[in-house]
C-alpha cells in the first residue's frame, strides 16, 4: 500500500522514470534468467531432439544421460577437487593480504603512505607482462605445483582501496579506546577492527572464490599434469574445444552421436561447475549491499 502511495504522489515525470527504470530492470533479469533456464532444460533433453527441435518440456524426451557421463568421469571429480582447492587457499591468503595492507594504508599517520599510494597505482596500470611472469615463476620453481596459480595474483590493488575506504569509515574513536585500554596495533587490528569489518570481508571472499573458479588462463600457462588441472579447463576443452574427455563417450561409436552427447555435454558440466557459487553466494548476500556501498563512498 505504501508503495502505491509513494508511486501516486510522484510527479507525472518521475513516474516516467520509474516506469523505464523498471522496464529495463525487468529486461535486464529476463536477460539473465533465459540462458539460465535454457541451460539447465537443455542439459536434461535427449541430444537428438535438442538439435532436431530445440527446448521441449515433453518430459518423455528428456534424459540424464549427460549427468551419468559427467559424474561416472573421474577427470571432472579430479578438476573439481583441484579448483575448489586453488579457490580456497587462494580467497585465503589474496583476503588475508588486502586486509593488511589496507590497514596502515588507511592510518594518517603511516609513514610512506605516499610513496606506496603512488607504486600500488602504478601496478594497476601497468604489468611485467607475460613472459617475464612466466620466467619469474619458472626461476622460483613453482611451475606445475599449486602455488604458481594462488601466489602472482594473490593481492589487488582495487580490493585494497576497498578494504582501507572501509576502514577509513570506522570512527577513530574506537582505535582511540583500544589504545587506552593498552592495545597495540595488532591486538585492535585482529580483536577490534576485523569482527566489525564482516561486509567488506564476506565482498573480498566472494569476489575473489568467485574470480578464482573462474580462472583458467593461468593454470593453462603454468600447469602440464593432468592431475592439477582445475575443473575451468576440462570445461574449456568441452565448451571450446568441443573434446570432451574420452571416456565420457568412448562407448559411442557414431561420429554424429558423438558430436551429439558432446554438445549435450556442454550443458551439463555448466550446471554443475556452477553449483558451488549458487551454493555460496545466498550466505555472503546479507553482506554484499553493505560492504559494496560503504566502501564505494570514500576513495
Amino acid at each position: 500500500m505504501d508503495k502505491k502511495i509513494s508511486f501516486k504522489s510522484m510527479s507525472a515525470a518521475d513516474k516516467t522514470i520509474t516506469i523505464i527504470g523498471r522496464l529495463f530492470l525487468g529486461l535486464f533479469v529476463l536477460a539473465i534468467v533465459f540462458p539460465l533456464i535454457y541451460i539447465v532444460v537443455a542439459s536434461f533433453i535427449d541430444p537428438v531432439v535438442l538439435n532436431n527441435k530445440g527446448i521441449t518440456f515433453d518430459f518423455s524426451k528428456w534424459t540424464t544421460t549427460a549427468y551419468e557421463r559427467v559424474i561416472e568421469n573421474s577427470q571432472i571429480w579430479v578438476g573439481f577437487k583441484n579448483a575448489l582447492l586453488y579457490s580456497v587457499v587462494f580467497t585465503a591468503i589474496s583476503v588475508f593480504v588486502t586486509l593488511l595492507c589496507a590497514y596502515p594504508m588507511s592510518r594518517d599517520d603511516f609513514r610512506g603512505k605516499g610513496f606506496f599510494k603512488i607504486v600500488f597505482y602504478i601496478t594497476m596500470f601497468f604489468g611485467g607482462g607475460l613472459i617475464p611472469t612466466y620466467l619469474l615463476i619458472s626461476d622460483l620453481g613453482m611451475l606445475n605445483t599449486m602455488w604458481a596459480i594462488v601466489i602472482p595474483g594473490a593481492f589487488s590493488v582495487w580490493n585494497m582501496i576497498i578494504a582501507r575506504s572501509y576502514y577509513q569509515g570506522i570512527p577513530k574513536e574506537l582505535h582511540e579506546a583500544a589504545a587506552v585500554d593498552g592495545a597495540d596495533d595488532l591486538t585492535f587490528f585482529f580483536k577490534v577492527l576485523l569482527p566489525v569489518c564482516k561486509p567488506v570481508i564476506a565482498v573480498l571472499i566472494l569476489w575473489q572464490f568467485v574470480g578464482m573458479w573462474n580462472s583458467y588462463f593461468d593454470a593453462l600457462i603454468y600447469l602440464s599434469s593432468d592431475a592439477k588441472q582445475p575443473l575451468q579447463l576440462v570445461l574449456r576443452a568441452i565448451l571450446i574445444q568441443n573434446q570432451p574427455q574420452s571416456g565420457m563417450i568412448a562407448d559411442i561409436q557414431s561420429t554424429a552421436a558423438r558430436a551429439q552427447l558432446g554438445e549435450l555435454l556442454k550443458y551439463a558440466t555448466i550446471i554443475i561447475s556452477s553449483v558451488p557459487l549458487l551454493v555460496m553466494f545466498p550466505f555472503f548476500q546479507k553482506y554484499f549491499d553493505a560492504g559494496i556501498m560503504v566502501g564505494s563512498v570514500k576513495g
